[in-house]
Order: structure tokens, then sequence, then C-alpha cells
């Protein structure tokens, strides 16, 4: 690990490495932005909702996925921009027993209680 000290003539020396520089321009790129997917096809029935529940849980990615009474399946995630790209082509494919006809993605705002954990949620 390549290391310098930093700061040394104001009488205190930090060290400063490139894992740490690595570490703050990873954190500045990940920025969680929260969106909202309306998958249509036949995907009500088929364990779509439970699949995008094991998807999320395994990519790390918060949010829900709910049917709605129109027969699409809503899908609220809140990941990195790199995180809704791996979401969004996995979710066009859905599992073995659906037919995925559409993906629509739409901006969202971050709703913290949904923040923290992936959910399957039910419409009004």
């Amino acid at each position: 690990m390549h290391s310098k000290i930093v700061g040394a003539a104001e009488g205190g020396a930090l060290l400063k490495s490139r894992a740490c520089r690595k570490r703050d321009r990873q954190a500045v790129r990940e920025e969680q932005v929260a969106k909202r997917y309306y998958v249509s096809g036949i995907v009500q029935g088929v364990g779509y909702r439970f699949f995008v529940e094991r998807l999320a849980r395994r990519l790390g990615i918060a949010g829900y996925a709910k049917n709605l009474r129109d027969g699409r399946v809503e899908v609220y995630a809140v990941a990195t921009a790199v995180l809704h790209a791996d979401l969004r082509a996995e979710l066009e494919k859905g599992p073995r027993a659906a037919v995925v006809e559409e993906v629509l993605e739409l901006e969202a705002a971050i709703e913290p209680r949904f923040s923290d954990r992936f959910s399957i949620e039910f419409d009004l």
C-alpha cells in the first residue's frame, strides 16, 4: 500500500493512503437514488414480487414490490445507478413463468420508511 505523510510542517502529521482516496471517490460515486418501475405483462400470479424481493436482497437494494389493481407490478427501489441498471435488466426478464411486456422507469423521491429494507407491499 502506498502512503504518504501530509501536514508535517504544521506540527501534526496525517497518514493519507491511496486506499482512503479510493474509498472517498467510491462514496461520492455511489449516491443512492430512488426509482419506480411499473412492470406490465403476465406478472401477477407467477411469483414476480417474490422474484424481485430475492433479487433486491441479493443486490442490497431497499424498497418494495407490490401488485397493482390494473395487473401491473410496481417496484420501488433505492440503490446506486449501477444497481438500478442491474435491477432493470432482471425486471425485464422476470421469473420463468412471467411474460414481461414493458418496464416503465420513473425517478422518485426517497421514502425513508422504505430506504433500509425490501418488502412486499399490498395495493390499497
